[in-house]
């Protein structure tokens, strides 16, 4: 056995020397690992309270289990970081999210230990039972597998279509419920009133210690083990059947509440678990951000708070400043309570994204007119076709990324109904540090193959309140816009809105050697190399096309009747999207001209800071002026 002197931390490279310790040792593993999270995240922003939160039930999970041939499953991703640093990634924790350095999430192909990516929600236990599944096929009996599902996923359907199917297969599968009430926004629904309601039920709580206690008397599991947790369980369904546990519904036993931050009871717990076969459920209550009193009293600003003083709390640096362009969806906020004062019919619908999205401006002004449905981006959708085939207009806002899981009831919920549903997709383009998971690059393809859908990005904050104004105007159908994360370039963004005729782009400026067309806020860069290339002579004209669907085809008969040159720019994926679109055009209209696709290619990007991964992918200014220059020989 390891010593408890020094710091036990510092021993600790995998699990395998972490399960060296005595059990008494273990709080004071907790307490450094919290610590090494707090200074690393301090310094370089991640995910700070999930982790913080977790801590204990980490600790535990790689204590119990024999790691990494026994498999986690961490759901959502962003709680594994001091899963990370306990399996063999603690000296490169400094690079965690950084620009080739480790991802802030799971990644198989990462570390051993890393059983599946997860960066999206409410995937962990669909990917555990088939996991355990297929231990069973291979007949490897010894093997357990454990899905942590925490951070508001539970409420995504996907948990619950697992959780149904768990029972039918009797696999021997632990899904370990974290309920911090909280995902980046506090909890809402009637899961996150149900798991409270558990919590807190004395009665509830006294009997399952009681079970624990007697299972925690025993020096094994034998036939009278095997009769008294049957004898409790049937006291617990009986006492269940006022309080109607949805787990025992499903065919799962279930087991908790217990203290997530008691390191020493939640090891003897999952070990005696460990020996309990087929498929269960342990509910475990935790506090985001607990061991850092900031981020336990402001749960939402310590999400992800940025670099912080470890000491004092204080937030050390700002995306946008006094004299500079406010955020996108700051600008989004803003316009969608002046749409909805000017427009009874407007509400709008986020899951669980209210203050990134920043539609927690419009909750605080009209809160029966939004609508924050959880982590449950299908639901989202299909209850936006509700409300709009009762003739509201709902300005329904997901992430670009968070969008792709939404596909059918975008499809079959509100396209082939035609319906007024406006859908804002925030993030769009390369976010920087979270990858692959996270990049909303795909959306502009994936929209214009949908029939009656209008497909839109705005270059600027003014274009982006023009969108929107179009957007609820008139009743064109389901009405895609698309922007990105952070600043623009436009400070006096507070003026009166204009509708857009739709598929009408606007020239920028004029020029004869070749056409630039761009789609979104790319075109912000694009501009200024344009301006390059005049310098140099080269007289390069401008085109903001504002639609990819519909496109203005009088503009592009234009074009490609007058040059022999043209480039379109996208920060979205080449194939099928946009410069696709042109492509198409030009073929289908037997036009001839030498066209050059700038975008992103066919591959994943992985996570960097968002000026790395353009500059990488050569969308930046400068990649962009080179390609160009290239292309024009």
């Amino acid at each position: 056995m390891v010593e408890n002197t020094g710091s036990l931390l510092d021993q600790i490279n995998d699990p395998s020397e972490l399960r060296k310790l005595k059990v008494d040792q273990l709080p004071k593993v907790c307490d450094e690992l919290r610590n090494f999270i707090i200074d690393a995240v301090s310094s370089n922003p991640g995910h700070l309270g999930a982790s913080l939160g977790v801590v204990e039930l980490s600790v535990a999970l790689h204590y119990v289990f024999k790691t990494p041939y026994d498999l986690l499953v961490w759901d959502v991703g962003h709680q594994a970081y001091g899963h990370k640093i306990l399996t063999g990634r603690k000296a490169r924790f400094h690079s965690n999210r950084k620009y080739k350095g480790i991802s802030g999430f799971p990644k198989p192909s990462e570390s051993i230990y890393d059983s599946f990516g997860v960066g999206h929600s409410s995937t962990s236990i669909s990917a555990a039972l088939g996991m355990a599944v297929a231990s069973k096929l291979k007949n490897e009996k010894d093997r357990k597998i454990v899905a942590i599902i925490g951070d508001g996923a539970i409420s995504g359907g996907m948990a619950f279509e697992g959780l149904n199917n768990a029972a039918v297969n009797n696999s021997d599968l632990l899904v370990i419920l974290n309920d911090n009430n909280m995902a980046i926004d506090p909890n809402v629904g009637g899961m996150s009133n149900y798991l409270l309601k558990i919590s807190k039920s004395q009665t509830y709580n006294r009997l399952k210690r009681e079970i624990w206690d007697g299972l925690g008397k025993l020096n094994g599991f034998g036939p009278k083990a095997r009769r008294l947790v049957q004898k409790t369980e049937t006291a617990v369904k009986s006492m269940l059947l006022k309080q109607s546990n949805l787990f025992e519904g499903l065919g799962l036993r279930y087991f908790g509440p217990v203290d997530g931050h008691n390191v020493v009871y939640l090891s003897e717990v999952l070990a005696s678990l460990s020996t309990i076969p087929g498929p269960k459920l342990l509910h475990v209550i935790t506090k985001k951000g607990k061991g850092f009193k900031l981020a336990e009293l402001h749960q939402t600003q310590y999400h992800a708070p940025g670099k912080f003083d470890k000491v004092t709390g204080e937030f050390l640096d700002c995306e946008c400043l006094v004299n500079k362009p406010p955020k996108f969806q700051n600008v989004f906020g803003q316009t969608i309570i002046e749409l909805a004062e000017m427009n009874e019919r407007i509400v709008a619908i986020t899951p669980a994204m209210p203050t990134g999205c920043s539609l927690n401006m419009m909750m605080e002004k009209m809160p029966h007119r939004v609508f924050d449905v959880g982590i449950a981006e299908q639901h989202a959708v299909t209850f936006s076709a509700g409300l709009a085939i009762q003739g509201m207009i709902p300005f329904c806002n997901i992430y670009s990324t968070f969008m792709q899981r939404a596909y059918d009831q975008i499809i079959h919920d509100v396209a082939i109904q035609n319906l007024h549903v406006v859908f804002c997709l925030d993030r769009g383009g390369l976010v920087g540090s979270d990858g692959a998971t996270h990049h909303g690059v795909f959306d502009l393809a994936f929209m214009r193959s949908i029939p009656n859908m209008i497909v839109s990005a705005p270059m600027d904050e003014l274009e982006l309140r023009n969108m929107m104004f179009t957007a609820q105007n008139e009743n064109h159908g389901p009405f895609s816009i698309r922007y990105p994360r952070g600043c623009g370039c436009v400070i006096d963004w507070r003026q009166p809105m204009t509708a857009i005729p739709i598929g009408q782009s606007r020239q920028l400026s004029e020029g004869s050697d070749v056409a630039i067309l761009t789609i979104g806020t790319i075109g912000i860069p694009a501009s200024r190399v344009v301006r390059m290339l005049q310098k140099e002579g080269i007289k390069a004209a401008h085109f903001d096309m504002r639609f990819v669907k519909p496109l203005d085809e009088k503009a592009l008969d234009a074009v490609f009747s007058k040059f022999t040159h043209v480039v379109t720019i996208e920060d979205g994926v080449l194939q099928g999207g946009f410069g696709s679109a042109v492509a198409e055009f030009m073929t289908d209209h037997e036009y001839s001209a030498h066209l050059k696709r700038i975008g992103i290619p066919d591959q994943f990007i992985d996570h960097g800071s968002p000026e790395e991964l353009y500059r990488e992918h050569h969308l930046d200014q400068q990649g962009i002026y080179q390609s160009i220059k290239a292309f024009m020989g």
